[in-house]
């Protein structure tokens, strides 16, 4: 039971990692510098880091909710009973 919550762990931990990194990645190919002051770099580069983490976290918590419902789907389907 307990190696089951460190492995959950392990997967929203990864999860989360990954598509906040493919968040990053996504957000280069946009251009901010039009919407952005010049010499303004590090507040830049703060926007692009946090607009990564929120992007990355809630399709991460999406991707992890739904892996828990596929999971859980089975045991509802085990409590129907047929006439």
């Amino acid at each position: 039971m307990i190696s089951g919550f460190g492995q959950q762990a392990l997967i929203s931990i990864m999860s989360h990692l990954v598509f906040i990194a493919l968040a990053w990645w996504a957000l280069q190919a946009l251009r901010f510098e039009t919407l952005l002051r010049a010499n303004h770099v590090f507040q830049a580069r703060v926007l692009y880091v946090l607009l990564s983490i929120v992007i990355g976290s809630s399709v991460s918590s999406f991707f992890l909710d739904y892996l828990l419902w596929s999971r859980q789907l089975p045991l509802i389907l085990q409590n129907i009973t047929f006439l």
